[in-house]
């Protein structure tokens, strides 16, 4: 299975993060050691994943998922209402 995953920085509830991975529990586990240069220095709480049977389908989703804006709006904005947050008090990051 190949997982494209949104996580929820803890000390900053509008900071999130989307990425892909064939091992949720170890890339989500690398996230909070510090091993990503994109979200070390802080600790991280998932919020919302996709599970593919094809990489490639995980790789094309994570990929519109950070390129195509409207893509990710629609599904921040569901994340947000999930999670209790005002969908457009902060924008995305």
């Amino acid at each position: 299975m190949f997982y494209v995953y949104v996580l929820q920085c803890k000390s900053d509830n509008y900071r999130f993060y989307i990425g892909y991975t064939s091992d949720l529990k170890q890339r989500f586990a690398s996230h909070n050691a510090g091993e990503n240069k994109a979200t070390q220095g802080h600790q991280w709480q998932l919020v919302y994943y996709e599970a593919y049977s094809i990489e490639c389908a995980a790789i094309k989703r994570e990929r519109r998922l950070k390129h195509h804006g409207n893509t990710k709006q629609a599904l921040m904005k569901r994340i947000k209402e999930m999670l209790g947050l005002p969908s457009s008090k902060f924008p995305e990051r």
